[in-house]
Parts: C-alpha cells; structure tokens; sequence
C-alpha cells in the first residue's frame, strides 16, 4: 500500500494538477463512464461532529475508493487542527486491494476550489471583469486563489457574516495584483462571478443581488438543509451541477424544486458542457449557476493524481498490507 501523509500534499499537488483532474473526471461523469456510490454523511453524537463516506469508481481513469471524513467544530480551538478532517483510500480495481491510503485535508480544499474554477472557465462570461466572495473562511481561500487564473479579474469584492474575517480574503487579492473592496449583499450586484462558500441553512444570496450575465457558483451546500441562495434565484438561472443527483437531494436544488420552482429536467451537469453536448452559457444577459455539492470522485480523481506524482518523486511510502 502507498501512504501519502498531510504533510506531503502541499509540495505534491498544484492548483493546475487538481483543476485537471477534476475537469476530466466530470467530464467522464457525463459520459456516464464514472459513477458516485450513495453517500453516508451522520451526526454522530459526539464532539458535534457530522461524519461520513463519499466513494465511487471512475472507468476512465481507474480510480476505485472513498473519502472518510468530516466536520470537527471544535477542532481549532480545542486542538489546533482545521476542522474539516479526512483521508482518501484508493483500491485496485482489479483485485480490490488497497493500493494507497492519502491525507486529504489539503486535497479536499484544492478539488473543491477546482470544481468551481471549472465552472468558470466554462460558464462565465469571457470580459468577466468584477471578482465577488461571500464567505471568508479557509476555504474561501483556495476558492479565490483559483478564480483569479480563470479570468483577467480587475477587482474582487467580499462579504461575510463575520466582516473581521475579510482581510483572509483580501489578502489573496493583494496578492494576485487586484484590488479587494468589502461590499453589502446588494453590492454584489457589481460583480460578473461570484463564489458562495459559506455554511448556512437559510439563504444569504437573494435575486436582487445578482446582475444578468453573472456567473454564481454555490460551494457550501452539501446537507439536507443547507442554503446559500433563495429558491427564487434557481427559477431565473441556468443551473449546472457536479452531480444532479446530489443537486436535487442535498445541493442547492433540493429548495427549489421543493418549492415547485424547478424540476429535476433544469439542473443540467458541468460535464455535458465540458463534453460540448450541452451549450453552456448562450448569451451575456444569461445567469448561470453551478451548484458545487461535492462528489467522491472528485477525491478520488485528485488522490490518484497526487499518489502517481509521490511514487514519481520518491516520496511515497510502501507499506506491507
């Protein structure tokens, strides 16, 4: 078995590695050669913790596993750890033998930064010019990080519940050469893209904040409940997804197609438009959404990239199992 510790995914995998490798697997997830098993995700009464499994097989690339992991509130301020925690397990496909076992805190932030850069590139407006952020967490981070290479972006602008929280943003804006400036909701209006991450159960985007021709791409959503953008905004928006499976159960759709405003027949996969069978966007008025609820092939599609890139390097360590 190969063994990719934490410590070693940072001096692995580049935005540039994860960008490609989740672009092709949704694009196999399109071509209906990949598939997402169901995926467990449960308070376990302990710590508040919600913990779960996200797996799948990918027949393109070869890559048969799961992701075990979730979400410690406590973490940071009672140990000094993130609190998102997981790790990826690859098998064989041949035989179902282990074959690696990756650290995949740092991997989860890099593909789920991926899946809404995609969205980007193949979504938003060409002469996107305003950059919008709701959410200044650690994620939104790695989310904004990998923006700014989709478009020649000229300004970012940002919100958070906790305005203290801004300057983790705004620092990445310095850093890319863009000049960040903090907004009310209603402020986004000026913006041509913007990322939501946040982890909210009642919507913070409203229809009224939103501009035609914008591209949102909605990452926080992953639960039974969770909500980033009202229902309403779903019925005016072409809406896009990693998977509709998920988009319709826990992702942003599950609200408005609870709500009548949808139908399942809307949510439309990335990967199709990857693949040049869907259109994409089809005029500069439009808006388009991509609801990001974050599949099991995704980690498995970066884990592999990063287990071959270990073994090429000599950094992997070989366990007898």
């Amino acid at each position: 078995m190969i063994v990719v510790p934490e410590k070693e995914i940072a001096g692995l995998l580049t935005r540039a590695d994860a960008f490609d490798a989740v672009e092709k697997v949704f694009a196999s997830m399109s071509k209906g050669s990949a598939y997402n098993f169901p995926v467990i995700r449960e308070a376990i009464g302990y710590e508040d913790a919600l913990y779960g499994f996200k797996g799948g097989f990918d027949n393109t690339g070869m890559a048969l596993g799961l992701k075990a992991g979730g979400y410690w509130p406590n973490n940071l301020e009672k140990h000094g750890e993130i609190n998102h925690q997981s790790t990826v397990f690859l098998f064989d496909p041949d035989t179902g033998k282990v074959k690696a076992m990756v650290g995949g805190n740092l991997l989860t932030a890099l593909r789920t930064a991926a899946a809404s850069s995609v969205s980007i590139k193949h979504l938003a407006r060409k002469d996107a010019k305003v950059m919008g952020m709701v959410g200044a967490g650690h994620q939104a981070t790695f989310q904004l990080r990998a923006a700014l290479e989709q478009r020649e972006f000229e300004k970012v602008i940002g919100w958070n519940y906790h305005p203290e929280m801004l300057p983790n943003i705004e620092k990445v804006a310095d850093e890319a050469g863009v000049p960040f400036e903090a907004v009310e909701l209603d402020g986004l209006v000026e913006a041509d893209v913007v990322i939501s991450i946040t982890s909210t159960f009642a919507p913070t985007i409203m229809a009224n904040h939103i501009a035609p021709g914008t591209h949102i791409a909605c990452m926080g959503t992953d639960t039974k409940g969770k909500q980033e953008v009202e229902a309403a905004l779903l019925a005016q928006t072409t809406v896009f997804t990693d998977e509709v499976a998920q988009s319709i159960s826990i992702g942003e759709a599950q609200h408005a197609i609870a709500a009548g405003l949808i139908q399942q027949s809307d949510v439309n996969e990335l990967g199709a438009v990857i693949n040049g069978t869907h259109p994409g966007r089809t005029s500069d008025d439009e808006i388009t959404l991509f609801d990001g609820t974050g599949v099991g092939l995704q980690d498995l599609a970066v884990a592999s990239s990063i287990v071959d890139l270990a073994v090429e390097k000599g950094i992997a360590t070989i366990v007898e199992f």
